[in-house]
């Protein structure tokens, strides 16, 4: 029986880079090789054993340095290779761990396509001692290639552990155990007899989202304010100068600001803008307080505020009706 096709997209990223030794577990950055898709595939060629992998060169990038042209050209990406290859049964994105789960919700509300796609990263460099690079990658492979991963929208696999998009966040810096879902949990295992899932996602998610990017260039402006004691709104008045038209609230559990802060935010939704309060806790929701519909705040429910700039972003190209952005954060 002939191996499903999946296609490996390398962005660069700790899974791409080679450092200057086995024990280069951290600095490997400054070695400066980063390897190519085909590269990796080298590297690891036991993920040919998994799929009939075919390599597709991106530009290599730190993660650090991915924005919306990268994203855009990702998606695009994602949906010609159906078309090139109509066998294609996933599609596997090597990233970068920092913005890897911004990358995949994007994705997740933006894709078009029924087949898998998959983001897979590494915490140590393929060149490390005890790497995790190449069974993250294998991993990522089978589960682009499992049947039973259609429908579940982007996934995100690293240390055996399958994620939804939406919910996985990266947790620690070195650990390689970092990807956690909070509050949820995995969705299902790679593990060495099989890939296995044991729960669905059920926000909606792609294919079926209402987002379209291809005729746009950019996307709205929304920045992140981080609550701390003493915040004063100095952050909050310069996102309004520098043109924001919308900004996420990373506030203290479970959705207050600063008094400074919250005033500062106030003005922000009186001059148009709007704002939507998530919390810094890493985990739960945030409810709509009195306070925050007095002040015209809406809520991100359960995402963390780099997902919610990303979903309120993607709301601005639809509508600026605060109940239209309310639907659509309860939705996604």
């Amino acid at each position: 029986m002939p191996l499903p096709k999946v296609a490996f997209i390398g962005t660069g990223g700790t899974i791409a880079s080679l450092g200057r030794g086995p024990l280069d577990l951290q600095d490997y950055g400054a070695a400066g090789q980063i390897m190519q898709a085909e590269e990796i595939l080298g590297k690891w060629p036991v993920a040919y054993q998994a799929a009939d992998v075919i390599p597709i060169n991106y530009r290599n990038i730190p993660s650090t340095a991915i924005d919306f042209a990268d994203w855009k050209a990702l998606a695009a990406l994602c949906h010609q290779l159906p078309i090139d290859h109509p066998d294609l049964a996933g599609i596997v994105i090597g990233h970068g761990t920092a913005t890897l789960e911004e990358t995949a919700y994007f994705l997740n509300l933006t894709l078009k396509t029924d087949i898998p796609v998959v983001l897979v990263g590494s915490q140590r460099p393929s060149s490390a001692l005890s790497s995790d690079a190449g069974m993250n990658l294998v991993n990522a492979i089978r589960v682009a290639a499992c049947p039973d991963a259609r429908g579940m929208g982007v996934l995100v696999v690293l240390n055996d552990e399958i994620h939804a998009a939406r919910e996985v966040t990266k947790t620690a810096t070195l650990r390689l155990q970092t990807f956690r879902t909070p509050d949820f949990g995995v969705l299902g295992h790679a593990d060495g007899d099989a890939v296995v899932f044991y729960r669905q996602p059920l926000r909606r998610r792609a294919p079926d989202t209402e987002f379209d990017i291809s005729d746009i260039d950019t996307i709205p402006r929304v920045d992140i304010s981080y609550s701390y004691a003493g915040a004063d709104g100095t952050a909050v008045r310069a996102f309004v100068a520098a043109g924001a038209r919308g900004i996420v609230s990373a506030g203290f559990a479970p959705g207050f600001s600063a008094p400074g802060e919250a005033a500062a935010l106030k003005e922000a939704v009186e001059k148009g803008l709007t704002v939507v309060q998530s919390t810094r806790a890493g985990s739960g929701r945030t409810f709509r307080s009195s306070r925050l519909r007095d002040s015209g705040l809406l809520i991100a429910d359960n995402l963390n505020p780099q997902k919610a700039r990303i979903l309120l972003s993607l709301a601005l190209t639809k509508s600026q009706d605060p109940d239209e952005i309310m639907r659509i954060f309860r939705t996604y």
